[in-house]
């Protein structure tokens, strides 16, 4: 991941010292999305197999979905050591960009993967 550009970080501060403006990098803030978007999709992909070879099916199914994502939520908090601020412009993009959108994935690839063991 990428972090905050500290060469062209100004950090502005006004007479009490307590107010601190944190500009990021707009190329770095788009590589870390991409990284977070292409990571979430694949454990999508490999969370739906693992769904449809384990033979689960409705809520047990969309149960390990979100658990898986929110693991891999964790790992990406834990990459950034936790400080997410440095790299992203809220907490929001961890946790919440791409969970909806590798659903669609997640269910193509779950209900292939329960077609090929336990249908054919």
């Amino acid at each position: 991941m990428a972090a905050k550009d500290e060469s062209k970080n100004s950090q502005k501060k006004s007479g009490n010292g307590n107010d601190d403006l944190v500009l990021l990098n707009s190329e770095n803030l788009q590589n870390n999305m991409k990284i977070i978007f292409y990571s979430r999709t694949f454990l999508s992909i490999i969370a739906g197999v693992i769904a449809g070879i384990l033979g689960l099916t409705g809520l047990m199914g969309f149960i390990l979905y979100f658990f898986i994502m929110a693991i891999s939520s964790l790992g990406l908090a834990a990459k950034a050591k936790f400080s997410v601020l440095n790299y992203f412009d809220s907490c929001n993009r961890i946790i919440l960009d791409g969970l909806f959108g590798g659903l669609m994935s997640f269910v193509l690839f779950w209900t292939f993967a329960y077609d090929i063991v336990h249908i054919f």
